[in-house]
């Protein structure tokens, strides 16, 4: 039986023509081990270096216990830079100061959990692109197939294969028309088995809706 062209178990996904491993590209379901991130296979990132901690690199702010989740879906592609601010990064907005005077003792340090959760979890879709630099922000839901552009800050939620850029990121047109989006959305190809989406990675890079249907 021949090797799957994709391996989720590997680390580091890809093999340089040299034979080596590129150490800066890493799967993040077999770097990140924290109780409040889950990622699917074959979800990678991308940075110029390697890195000791990936869910501190990707998003510095959640801690375990925290009250929120950030969750990333399968085949999702993050470059360097991307950075996702959960919602343990906000301070007090209900009083007069923003100053968070209760985390500077451990007594006092959950003080404001309640405010904290209020902005909810992160929550990324399915092959979403995440380009160079680009920050989003607490509570944020990025649909399946959604692009996000370089450096853009995401403050509100992004529709499945929509293409943002900017700050704050705006839609700037959807990759497919309504119909083929809601196709794409049926047929939910990165739920395959590996196997499988290997048969037809044709049909899946490629721009025939029908041939998709048919594989």
């Amino acid at each position: 039986m021949s090797r799957p062209f994709l391996d989720a178990a590997a680390r580091h996904p890809i093999t340089l023509p040299t034979g080596d491993r590129h150490l800066p590209t890493v799967h993040l379901a077999r770097a990140i081990d924290h109780p409040n991130i889950e990622v699917g296979d074959y979800t990678y990132y991308s940075d110029f270096e390697p890195v000791e901690d990936y869910a501190a690199r990707i998003a510095p702010y959640i801690y375990p216990g925290s009250p929120e989740r950030l969750v990333i879906g399968k085949f999702v592609q993050i470059a360097h830079g991307v950075r996702f601010i959960t919602a343990s990064a906000n301070h007090p907005m209900k009083g007069f100061s923003t100053y968070p005077f209760a985390v500077f003792n451990p007594d006092t340090m959950g003080a404001y959990v309640d405010e904290v959760a209020g902005h909810g979890d992160t929550v990324v879709g399915n092959d979403v692109w995440l380009g160079y630099g680009a920050t989003v922000l607490p509570g944020v839901t990025i649909g399946d197939g959604a692009i996000i552009g370089a450096k853009a800050v995401v403050s509100r939620d992004v529709p499945p294969f929509a293409i943002v850029a900017g700050n704050p990121a705006e839609v700037r047109r959807m990759r497919f028309d309504a119909a083929t989006v809601e196709a794409l959305l049926e047929i939910y190809w990165w739920d395959w088995e590996i196997g499988r989406i290997e048969a037809a990675r044709a049909a899946i890079e490629g721009g025939d809706l029908a041939a998709l249907r048919a594989a």
